[in-house]
């Protein structure tokens, strides 16, 4: 028996963070993890399956999905302390809510998680990262989803991790991971927390409908700087525009579509490999 909702021809503008997007066929809100193995156990295996927790870092294009979307926030939200200094985190939770969680009962090693505007499922399936900290630096196992409905835990060992990529398992989804931190102290945890966070809202267009950052740096690079020095800041496409304030961010000004954003994509792309021979390559999941 499921007990989330199931929304047929369902926009996803409303669950991304650009706030543009098609409709999915399906989109599934589950009541929690068993009823997400229950219900991903039941769909035809032709049926291609998305996952969303807060849609950043992902573009949905106009034409949308034709398969069935899985929200997590606000479903699978549960943390809980399985040692001393270990915390098992399901996907749906948001980063900037552990990082805080954590720093609140002394851990310490996740503060700079509050700087990923997403949850953890896409931290984990994407190794995000700012401010000098990586997602699988403190992950020592995690909690996978298969097609059949079984949940199988797996050692961070069993994953080839690197910059802003994690080589999982075929049909299998993360649906939490186990962190190992240290003992700290909680009043300087959040104060670090309050400075990176202060930092992110002077730096970034936090204010504006947005992806996070668009591409990858380069090694030994920024891919900012490669935008700005090529006279990039303000180039529009409809209402999609380069943030003035940083230049690997694309805003929507309001009523820009998918189309809009992919187009100044690769046209940032293209002009920055033509002026300065590198090509840049997408942070962002380009769905549909």
């Amino acid at each position: 028996m499921l007990r989330g909702r199931l929304l047929e021809n369902e926009s996803l503008a409303a669950y991304t963070s650009w706030r543009v997007g098609g409709p999915a066929t399906y989109v599934y809100i589950p009541a929690d993890l068993t009823d997400t193995a229950n219900f991903i156990k039941q769909l035809p295996l032709d049926l291609n399956v998305c996952w969303l927790g807060l849609g950043s870092n992902t573009l949905v294009r106009d034409s949308g999905i034709n398969g069935v979307v899985i929200i997590t926030q606000g479903a699978l939200n549960s943390i809980t302390q399985c040692g001393p200094l270990t915390l098992k985190v399901e996907a749906g939770v948001s980063c900037a809510q552990i990082a805080r969680y954590s720093a609140r009962i002394g851990l310490t090693g996740l503060e700079f998680m509050a700087g990923i505007p997403g949850t953890v499922g896409g931290a984990l399936a994407m190794n995000a990262g700012c401010y000098g900290g990586e997602t699988w630096q403190t992950v020592c196992k995690v909690d996978m989803l298969s097609r059949d409905g079984e949940i199988r835990t797996r050692e961070a060992g069993d994953f080839e991790v690197s910059y802003r990529h994690v080589r999982s398992f075929p049909n299998e989804w993360f649906v939490a991971g186990y962190f190992e931190l240290k003992k700290g102290e909680k009043k300087e945890s959040l104060e670090k927390i309050r400075v990176l966070l202060e930092k992110r809202n002077m730096a970034q267009p936090t204010s504006w409908p947005n992806g996070g950052s668009v591409f990858r740096n380069p090694v030994g690079l920024y891919a900012a700087k490669l935008i700005e020095e090529c006279g990039l800041k303000g180039l529009k496409m409809g209402n999609a525009r380069v943030s003035e304030k940083h230049a690997n961010f694309i805003i929507n000004e309001g009523n820009a579509t998918a189309s809009d954003i992919e187009s100044l994509i690769n046209k940032i792309s293209s002009i920055v490999e033509e002026q300065k021979g590198i090509r840049l390559i997408p942070e962002v999941c380009m769905i549909g």
